[in-house]
């Protein structure tokens, strides 16, 4: 008779499958997917603190026209600046004409592959609650992140691997909620990497056993998952003990992995130079090369050792867009161009946004140096592979860009999308915990079929 456990690791179903299973109520056969999968993987290139999408993608001339006129209405009322017009030139790229801002000379060429969401908005313009939003369906940091449900839906492609990591030279506001598993089993809690260092003994520490060999490594472990058995008779599906049995053995098997995953000194130089040198443009190929590796979900922070939140231009916007944009373009079209070429692009997923946009008027912080404050009734999400259209602007906002019209598409709509691109329907894949079914976008969310192609 095999232990529960042991038909687990027979199958390779791993806990993420039952999941998926107990959503479909398909005890006794194996999971299937609700529906055919577009994307195998994702990868979520995260613009912390909110880029300006009057500035990157999305062009409004009537900012100019009235310029310095305050926005009407009592949303509006606490603006202390008026309409302040984006210096940066528009015009169509590639064969599809996808409008963009000249901000992105490199992304630009990328044009037909990509899907720009104009019509996104979400429920509240502070940095926490927006984070938390976007990355886990609601606004307290009591739920689990995207990665995780993705994680616990699909289990992992690779064993000796999380399926699940994240990328950040520096914790965000809010920090481990972004990539907590939360009520949902242990084992699909994001695996956080701090970038400072990209060497990978700094990346993933004590891979290495000061004193033991894998043999020796692994009769330790037996041992201990022998005394974990016999704790288990005695605490039937105790969740946090089968976290920890996970943990320790995906920690063993990423031996075997994670030094050739993780080392981005394994591409030639002049890949690793298209990249851009920039903490961020070597994440963004390291998610190239985790992915590759079997990795289901890689999440990539935009964070700067001195902020936390780059993209919050309260002060001297333009300035800091060009220095932004600068990194994020370069870096962003070699991830695009590098998947196309390996031919992965079709089957994975890229996401690039943040977690809101930026005003259309001025917020006067600095004098001569006009910035624009947090924006969540209308913003753009850039998305490209995995089952989307290329060369598509869906959606619409305003002729100032204030408000989501054409098309709108709330977070939990593109949290929908995401998981039917994942071959999952948003609203079987539950969790129930605390005598309630749980799921990442709750009592909301419509997939956008209009984008999928």
């Amino acid at each position: 008779m095999l232990t529960r456990r042991d038909m687990l690791k027979q199958t390779g179903a791993g806990f993420g499958m039952i999941g998926l299973a107990g959503s479909l109520q398909a005890a006794g056969s194996l999971p299937k997917l609700h529906s055919p999968a577009r994307a195998k993987r994702v990868i979520f290139l995260f613009m912390n603190g909110g880029p300006s999408h009057v500035d990157t993608f999305d062009p409004k001339p009537s900012l100019l026209k009235y310029e310095g006129q305050k926005p009407s209405g009592n949303l509006y009322r606490a603006a202390k600046g008026g309409y302040l017009p984006s210096p940066f030139k528009f015009r169509p790229h590639g064969q599809s004409g996808v409008v963009m801002s000249e901000l992105f000379p490199h992304l630009s060429k990328r044009a037909d592959d990509l899907c720009v969401l104009r019509s996104m908005y979400t429920d509240i313009p502070n940095h926490e609650p927006g984070l938390l939003i976007m990355n886990s369906g609601h606004l307290q940091p009591t739920r689990p992140s995207m990665g995780s449900w993705i994680s616990y839906g699909l289990g992992s492609l690779n064993q000796n691997l999380p399926s699940f990591v994240v990328l950040a030279p520096r914790k965000p506001v809010v920090g481990p909620q972004l990539w907590s598993s939360s009520f949902l089993p242990g084992a699909h809690q994001g695996m956080s990497v701090d970038t400072n260092d990209m060497r990978v003994e700094q990346l993933v520490t004590n891979l290495k056993h000061p004193a033991l060999d894998q043999a020796s490594q692994r009769s330790q472990l037996d041992l201990l998952n022998a005394l974990n058995r016999l704790h288990q008779e005695k605490r039937q599906d105790d969740a946090a003990l089968e976290a920890q049995i996970r943990s320790m053995e995906t920690a063993f098997n990423m031996q075997r992995e994670a030094s050739d995953a993780f080392d981005i000194n394994r591409e030639p130089a002049n890949l690793r130079a298209a990249y851009g040198e920039s903490t961020f443009g070597q994440s963004c190929l390291l998610a190239r090369r985790l992915i590759e590796h079997g990795v289901r979900f890689v999440q990539v922070y935009y964070l700067h050792k001195g902020q936390n939140q780059p993209w919050d231009t309260h002060a001297d916007n333009d300035n800091r867009h060009r220095t932004l944009c600068a990194d994020s373009d370069r870096a962003t079209a070699a991830l695009l161009t590098d998947l196309k070429n390996r031919g992965l692009l079709e089957d994975t997923l890229v996401i690039w946004s943040g977690e809101f946009g930026r005003t259309p008027y001025a917020e006067v912080r600095d004098k001569g140096k006009a910035g624009r404050d947090h924006h969540h009734t209308g913003f753009t999400t850039v998305m490209a592979g995995g089952g989307v259209k290329g060369g598509l602007m869906h959606g619409s906002t305003d002729e100032f860009g204030l408000n989501a019209e054409e098309n709108r598409m709330h977070v939990h709509d593109l949290h929908a999308t995401i998981l039917h691109l994942m071959g999952i329907d948003h609203e079987k894949l539950t969790y129930r915990y605390s005598g309630r079914d749980f799921r990442l976008t709750d009592v909301h969310g419509h997939v956008a079929h209009d984008i999928i192609a």
